[in-house]
């Protein structure tokens, strides 16, 4: 496998392995935030989540555009 290829490989992955650390320790702080205040509509664990996926996606994007 060439170098830029396997480097290629490891940034990607290591993209993935944040996406899903960051959105498991969101819906974790929004099942928390959820239950502290109390609401009858589970509104953290939808929220947190959906703000992290948006920051993601700006973040791969500004990664991956040719500057």
């Amino acid at each position: 496998m060439p170098v830029n290829k396997q480097a290629s490989l490891l940034q990607y992955s290591g993209l993935a392995f944040q996406l899903l650390l960051a959105l498991g320790a969101a819906v974790y702080a929004g099942f928390w935030v959820d239950k502290w205040i109390a609401f009858r509509i589970p509104i953290g664990i939808w929220l947190l989540p959906l703000l992290v996926l948006i920051g993601i996606l700006v973040k791969v994007v500004k990664d991956t555009s040719k500057k």
